[in-house]
């Protein structure tokens, strides 16, 4: 589908930093359920109203279920001794040892499907409005149950109406912060082209739009494709936050979570338990689980809204997708603004003062 490109004034006015003169409309699109981030992002945002009105949050799809065929692969290579032929080892012989190392096979791990991750997404956003205190009715909406089969599927559901009637409503233009995989917004785009001048995307996912990788291992990208391609061609102003290796500064240890999270309030305990009972932990096989650090990628999002200078960012030209998954960069190309580094001390001691001031 071909949208109407944007003014090159308004593209400037949307894609501005924001001016911290008042709380902007804010959408959270999240897979809450996939880890553990996105709830500490859910949190944050709701326990920040002087950056941000949060009206409404919706559940995306979301499934690790791609890697079975791969993983299974891989795991026969190994045990043929062909490992050196099979190119997918590279990227699974160390999840594969750690699975082996513990007396598990690849066969043995249950991967839900688009439409469960959709549902347990949904539940896990309104623990975090019940652990808040706050309501929820009216502001928490189902999304996806699958992902979109070509460029011009649109995938119905409360979230994809509910992106359409927020960005028709009222004066400011509504942000939407996509934590996830992005069917939901692409199909209210594919569903009411007029919202593109309504909106701005925040996204984090994949590389920087100038590295020479390969976006596959990103799963907010690679779940979605078609998606994923639409967000880069249509126009819509976006704010692109690369996951690596920019987002994935955003690390944080067991001891600082004791030290600043457990113990505030409701929300803090329970932040406090995602992070000791992280569900990839059993999945990858995970060890030393205390000694590690865990990357809070989504917060990325919400640090950019409450303060620019957290999220350094600047402007370019959107790159496409290849079919390949990697970067191709063509003329004539609309703008959009792309993070190039975090101040990581920064954005968590605002996020601990948050939790703290909310326990008090």
């Amino acid at each position: 589908m071909t949208f109407d490109q944007l003014p090159p004034e308004l593209m400037t006015e949307r894609l501005a930093l924001p001016t911290g003169d008042g709380p902007v409309r804010l959408l959270i699109d999240t897979d809450a359920a996939n880890e553990i981030d996105d709830q500490y992002a859910i949190a944050w945002a709701l326990l920040s109203p002087e950056h941000m009105t949060v009206e409404a949050v919706t559940a995306v799809p979301f499934s690790f279920a791609h890697h079975q065929p791969e993983l299974l692969a891989a795991e026969k290579a190994l045990e043929e001794g062909s490992a050196h032929k099979e190119h997918l080892v590279g990227g699974f012989q160390g999840w594969l040892d750690r699975l082996h190392a513990q007396g598990r096979r690849a066969a043995e791990l249950n991967f839900v499907g688009p439409a469960e991750g959709m549902a347990l997404s949904y539940t896990e956003i309104c623990t975090i409005y019940d652990k808040l205190g706050m309501p929820r009715d009216g502001r928490v909406f189902e999304g996806a149950t699958r992902y979109m089969q070509s460029t011009d599927d649109i995938v119905e559901s409360e979230a994809v109406d509910t992106i359409i009637r927020l960005a028709r409503d009222g004066d400011a233009p509504l942000y939407i912060a996509a934590m996830g995989c992005v069917t939901n917004i692409a199909s209210a785009l594919l569903k009411a082209p007029d919202i593109i001048d309504r909106i701005v995307v925040i996204w984090t996912s994949a590389y920087p739009s100038s590295a020479p990788h390969c976006n596959r291992p990103s799963l907010n990208l690679v779940q979605d494709v078609h998606a994923s391609r639409l967000i880069f061609d249509s126009g819509v102003p976006h704010i692109y936050l690369p996951g690596y290796h920019v987002g994935a500064q955003l690390k944080i240890s067991e001891p600082e979570m004791a030290a600043f999270v457990k113990g505030r309030g409701a929300i803090g305990d329970y932040l406090y338990h995602l992070y000791t009972n992280n569900p990839l932990h059993d999945m990858f096989a995970i060890t030393n689980r205390d000694q590690r650090t865990w990357v809070i990628w989504d917060i990325i999002n919400i640090a950019w809204l409450i303060n620019p200078a957290w999220v350094p960012t600047h402007l370019t030209t959107s790159p496409v997708l290849g079919q390949d998954l990697y970067w191709e960069h063509l003329g004539n190309r609309h703008q959009m603004r792309e993070a190039h580094d975090v101040q990581r001390d920064e954005i968590f001691l605002d996020l601990y003062a948050k939790l703290a001031r909310a326990a008090r």
